[in-house]
């Protein structure tokens, strides 16, 4: 069951040109952050959106006609299920997929279009993994496991080619781990070719296997999870790449909800790069923890693991960081019920240079007066500055301003 580095050179052999090599990009705004130069790799611009396809792939192909012929089945959020079903479309089996209840719609629906069957299971993908068990017991279907096998690390360790090729002077590379295959062949790669190289996994702090079973010095599995990152939200590590990830893996870190939404999103609007939350945790992990100078000599690269993000979550995300940046303004305020003075407030926002999302009137409250109306107002601004710019001027001039 263990994984060498001519496994991968192998791997990247049967792969060929079915995956992309995907690019390197420089980031100029998280160099400013860390002092040293950084760089992203872009693999949520891989087919199928993430990693994936490189394990799935390498998996599928080593099978037999006759296993071929029997069809595969797979268990995930969405990201290893897009890559089972576009690999095994591609090499000529059907494939089954499990997918957990709540799976994002756009992931499954990704999934169905590159030609597999989806059934839901459990609230997780460790349980979803129970009934996609079932299956292959009951049909004869090979599981394709999303990262305990050593073709899966195989494959996925073919980034860590790349990785190498592409930043030859890395110092440190920095990888968002769930269940650990793509860490694990990461880590291989990078600790067999360049020893000196620290190799940093990553994990969200609501779904954190690895550093309570590293501690442990075997897989442990979680009691309970809870992350937006459904890509690494794994409750379990896998026994293959558990042992290379011992062996070669120099640090953990985890991982907040905030971490991961803010990097979601300077991501987007900094990098121009589209990624889920699962695959933005290794940034995610360079802005937390950048006060730990001990960690991230440069060039440090960070890997962007997928870019299948679902709409309403990208919404949400974005909405929380323009909040938190101090975008947005929510406040009410009293005035006389009478003609005119909403308009005079409307015109005060005006003259303040705030875009007004939406205006409430609530003339039913202990807090006013019988004379008196709130106005519940929901506000665009520049930022933290303009934001108090604005509620001070509103003071002055005669506003009884309250935060909503």
């Amino acid at each position: 069951m263990t994984v060498t580095l001519s496994d991968v050179h192998e791997a990247r052999r049967i792969l060929g040109d079915v995956a992309l090599v995907t690019p390197i990009q420089r980031s100029r705004w998280l160099e400013s952050v860390l002092g040293v130069p950084v760089r992203l790799k872009c693999e949520n611009l891989q087919r199928a959106g993430s990693f994936k396809i490189r394990g799935a792939y390498v998996r599928i192909s080593r099978l037999s006609a006759a296993e071929r012929a029997t069809g595969v089945v797979a268990a995930s959020a969405g990201n290893h299920a897009q890559g089972v079903a576009l690999a095994a479309s591609l090499l000529d089996t059907t494939a089954v997929v499990f997918m957990p209840y709540g799976a994002p719609i756009p992931k499954e629906n990704a999934t169905r279009g590159y030609g597999a069957e989806v059934h839901f299971a459990g609230a997780s993908i460790d349980e979803a993994l129970v009934a996609a068990r079932a299956y292959a017991d009951e049909t004869g279907a090979v599981l394709v496991h999303p990262f305990d096998h050593p073709d899966v690390v195989a494959g996925q360790g073919t980034l860590g080619l790349e990785l190498v090729e592409q930043v030859p002077d890395a110092a440190t590379v920095v990888v968002p781990c769930g269940g650990g295959g793509l860490l694990a062949g990461v880590a291989l790669v990078c600790k067999t070719l360049r020893p000196d190289v620290r190799v940093v996994g990553v994990q969200a702090e609501g779904a954190a296997s690895y550093p309570g079973s590293l501690t442990a010095g075997a897989p442990v599995p979680l009691e309970s999870m809870a992350t937006m990152a459904d890509g690494i939200a794994v409750g379990c590590p896998g026994a293959v790449p558990f042992a290379s990830v011992t062996a070669h893996v120099d640090e953990f870190l985890t991982v907040s909800e905030e971490s991961l939404s803010q990097a979601l999103l300077l991501l987007l609007e900094r990098a121009k790069q589209v990624v889920e939350p699962g695959g933005a945790a290794g940034v995610a992990a360079l802005m937390e923890h950048r006060g730990r100078t001990d960690l991230f000599d440069g060039p440090v690269v960070a890997v962007l693991s997928g870019g299948n993000v679902d709409p309403l979550l990208l919404m949400q995300v974005v909405r929380h960081g323009l909040a938190a940046a101090g975008r947005y303004l929510s406040i009410t305020v009293t005035i006389p019920d009478r003609p005119g003075e909403l308009a005079a407030l409307l015109t005060h926002l005006g003259a303040a240079k705030v875009n007004v999302l939406d205006v409430v009137h609530q003339r039913v409250s202990a807090q006013l007066h019988v004379d008196e109306v709130g106005v519940a107002l929901q506000l665009e601004t520049r930022g933290d500055s303009h934001r108090r710019q604005v509620v001070a001027d509103l003071r002055a001039a005669g506003f009884t301003v309250a935060y909503a």
